[in-house]
């Protein structure tokens, strides 16, 4: 798809410049999926819990979170058949969580 450029020496916002790149556009599309996906677990998980995490990449059916470390990873990994189930029932078509600890 060709989208217009700006004429040289004039400036072009951040969200102007995403919304001309298709993938810069769909990038952000998929982060806020991911975003949505962690906000729709808010109030499923503890608050404790929530601090500790973050909204990973995404694909189709597939959604990572990021985890702050192992023990947070590890009650996740615990919870993720009812995190599976709330997010389906919420219309997301999460099918596999993934979970990872984020590097410092």
């Amino acid at each position: 798809m060709s989208r217009p450029t700006p004429a040289p020496g004039q400036r072009t916002s951040v969200m102007d410049a995403i919304a001309q790149s298709d993938t810069l556009s769909g990038m952000l599309s998929m982060h806020q999926t991911s975003t949505a996906y962690l906000n729709a677990l808010k109030t499923l998980l503890p608050p404790d819990l929530w601090a500790q995490i973050k909204a990973g990449p995404i694909d189709e059916n597939n959604w990572c979170l990021l985890a702050a470390h192992n023990s947070a990873a590890a009650k996740l990994r615990q919870l993720l058949p009812g995190i599976g189930a709330h997010l389906r029932s919420k219309g997301h078509p999460v099918q596999n969580i993934r979970i990872k600890v984020m590097s410092r």
